[in-house]
């Protein structure tokens, strides 16, 4: 799940393996891309380090949250 540190949230996702972590970034980045809202993402081979900050805004924002759940969404759909 979702943890606060600071301004950001992060979370690290485990997939189940390579190919479908892939599936779970490419996911992702269709719907950052929607929203013009983009995580920091770190693959290592099946795992998945995600951060979410507002940049301009200096800090979380409701973009943030949204995009959180969207991403538990993802990564549930994939089971992960």
């Amino acid at each position: 799940m979702w943890t606060q540190h600071d301004n950001e949230l992060r979370r690290t996702i485990q997939a189940p393996d390579f190919p479908t972590a892939i599936r779970i970034v490419d996911e992702i980045a269709v719907k950052a891309e929607e929203m013009n809202h983009h995580p920091d993402i770190d693959i290592r081979w099946r795992t998945l380090n995600l951060v979410l900050t507002t940049h301009d805004a200096g800090g979380l924002t409701e973009l943030d949250h949204r995009l959180a759940a969207i991403i538990d969404d993802i990564a549930a759909k994939h089971g992960a």
